[in-house]
């Protein structure tokens, strides 16, 4: 019997403290809640909808039907029209779009003559999903009873793999992880640190001290930026050596990119040690804010595969504009001047989560 009160008694002891540690408890409710909500409703295999360009140099019925048919197969959605090939390979380059659709000035003769493909079709095949969701196009037929001999089964379209012909997902996955792995290690490094400095007191000592917020803020995440470039130096040789991944831009670029990531990422460390007490909490909370990043980021699952608003969600994760910026570099051989936006959003991201850790921190013992 008194064995039982015992037990009881250490049974309330845990609840309060439960009750007391409002961070965890809201972890236990809203990792399952984000999970299920993830994996059940953004993540979307069955991948419709790509962003598309279409230069429809024929500019006839046939070729309009042909881009209207297109579209109304659901696989692609024109976004973009331009009147070349070559502005086509920009635009897919510049990862604006997944798939070009060029409709040369004979595409009726080609129609008629049936001798060759009658139009072309530009996939990113940097991802082997993409490629095989754009693949459906190739089943298609002109819908119209006077089409000139266009039998059912005429080969309408030509495919052109770009940027990874070999159709290795190697080639897709290394430079995305590169940016998982910096996203787990940064942001955990920074929210721990500073935690286990305030569990420790030797945040005492710089309350006495005339250092600012913002200089003990940049001070903190200073050390952890070359930890980070180290990092991405490992993962280029590992790729480039054991998995023949290969960097079609400028390696300049890459660290570039990497740099603003890795401060991306710090400053939300930051933010995160402003809201935990404990080295538990923040390893918590960094989980909270890893999940998402990985599921919707575009890393593991084609970003135009998701519902619109997954892709809202994603827009505000850092590493959602990282992939863009390390796959369009690596594999496209984009240069950053030509992917500004992604960089304009990770220096937003960088500037608001340091100015929110500045405002927070309190040069103070809670």
């Amino acid at each position: 019997m008194k064995g039982l009160q015992r037990l009881f008694a250490i049974l309330r002891k845990a609840v309060r403290q439960l009750r007391r540690d409002r961070l965890t408890f809201g972890m236990i409710v809203g990792i399952p809640l984000l999970q299920i909500t993830l994996f059940g409703f953004a993540i979307n295999t069955d991948v419709r909808d790509l962003s598309a360009g279409i230069a429809d140099q024929a500019n006839t019925q046939f070729s309009r039907i042909l881009g209207s048919d297109a579209q109304a197969s659901q696989v692609v959605r024109i976004t973009r029209r331009v009147e070349t090939a070559e502005q086509l390979e920009i635009l897919l380059r510049r990862g604006e779009i997944s798939v070009g659709i060029f409709i040369p000035a004979d595409f009726e003769q080609r129609l008629t003559r049936r001798d060759r493909p009658a139009a072309q079709l530009m996939i990113d095949g940097s991802d082997p999903l993409i490629l095989a969701a754009a693949r459906q196009l190739t089943g298609m037929s002109l819908r119209y009873d006077t089409a000139p001999q266009a039998g059912a089964d005429a080969a309408l379209f030509e495919i052109r793999n770009y940027y990874n012909p070999e159709r290795r997902s190697a080639v897709n996955i290394v430079p995305g992880l590169m940016g998982v792995i910096l996203t787990m290690t940064m942001v955990l490094f920074t929210a721990v640190a500073i935690v286990r400095e305030r569990e420790r007191g030797n945040l005492e000592l710089l309350i006495n001290t005339p250092v600012r917020n913002l200089e003990l803020m940049v001070g903190k995440i200073v050390p952890y930026i070359v930890i980070g470039l180290i990092q991405v130096s490992l993962i280029l040789l590992l790729g480039v050596f054991l998995f023949q991944v290969p960097i079609q831009g400028r390696i300049i670029d890459v660290y570039l990119a990497a740099l603003v990531f890795i401060a991306a990422n710090l400053t939300m460390g930051l933010v995160i040690s402003t809201l935990a007490k404990t080295q538990f909490q923040a390893m918590e909370t960094t989980f909270f804010f890893f999940l998402p990043s990985i599921l919707i980021s575009g890393f593991m699952f084609p970003f135009d595969g998701m519902p619109r608003a997954a892709q809202y969600i994603a827009e505000f994760l850092p590493l959602t504009h990282f992939v863009r910026l390390i796959r369009g570099v690596m594999l496209r051989g984009a240069e950053l001047s030509e992917l500004l936006s992604e960089i304009w959003a990770l220096l937003a991201f960088m500037f608001i989560t340091l100015g929110l850790a500045i405002l927070r921190f309190k040069k103070r013992l809670d």
